[in-house]
């Protein structure tokens, strides 16, 4: 805790006075996924350096409307195909899908306050705050009339799966100077970087943001494993194969005993 303390005392004195400014750290940067992997706990931290013309108004009638923080955590991007079912011949069938490019395989957006109170749709637009705003549509599916159709079911079935999140009032400011939050990063995570960003926000504006990231990747077994199926796929195969008949004899020989027992 005086690391954290000292690393945030020190971002505050080697900050600017000439404006409002935000920075942040993580607990951790490096998450490793191993075969007892269950998910893992980000606590995102930092401080707000405000503007010295700002603190000087401090509790006159010329003081601003207090900070809100965004904190979003985006996965790697994927692609994604979004069927739409219709009914046919009494049973139900996939009839038309939509390709979505770029899509964060995981995102979450924590807030002071409701996203939608604390930021302008153009604001949510020029930065691509919420999951909604970041989702594209394939460029070659231009010709689907309803694009936002798709877009809506991926994000409902992404939001079930606690593949996206959405956590208000999840970030804690203290004195409009240092702030926290809590992001629970699920076991289906998939290996990669995850872009963190912090938003500083003020009347529907983003003042200053703050990048970093958080790096995903197989540990253990799990790597050597995953490494051997991409570069030895031969290798990869005679192994499997071999555990799959080492497994079959046990299996049989055990079934065996207990009949003849």
């Amino acid at each position: 805790m005086m690391r954290v303390l000292a690393f945030l005392f020190a971002l505050l004195v080697a900050l600017p006075l000439n404006a409002n400014e935000i920075v942040g750290a993580l607990s951790q940067n490096r998450v490793s996924l191993t075969a007892n992997f269950t998910g893992s706990e980000i606590l995102v931290y930092g401080a707000i350096r405000r503007d010295a013309a700002e603190v000087l108004a401090q509790g006159t009638v010329h003081e601003q409307s207090p900070f809100d923080v965004v904190v979003v955590i985006e996965g790697p991007r994927e692609t994604a195909v979004v069927w739409r079912k219709a009914r046919r011949a009494g049973i139900w069938v996939n009839v038309d899908s939509v390709t979505l490019a770029s899509v964060p395989s995981y995102y979450a957006v924590a807030t002071t306050n409701p996203l939608a109170q604390i930021i302008t749709p153009e604001t949510d637009a020029e930065h691509r705050i919420s999951a909604q705003q970041t989702i594209r549509v394939a460029a070659g599916d231009d010709s689907v009339e309803d694009a936002s159709i798709y877009t809506q079911a991926l994000l409902r079935l992404r939001e079930r799966s606690s593949a996206y999140l959405t956590l208000t009032r999840f970030v804690h400011v203290d004195r409009d100077i240092l702030f926290r939050a809590r992001v629970q990063l699920p076991a289906s995570l998939t290996e990669g970087a995850y872009t963190t960003r912090l938003y500083l926000v003020r009347d529907g504006e983003v003042l200053n943001q703050f990048r970093t990231a958080i790096f995903v990747r197989k540990d253990g077994l799990e790597r050597w494993l995953h490494q051997l199926a991409y570069d030895r796929p031969f290798i990869y195969g005679f192994l499997a194969l071999a555990i799959a008949l080492v497994a079959g004899w046990g299996a049989s020989a055990l079934f065996r005993l207990i009949r003849n027992g």
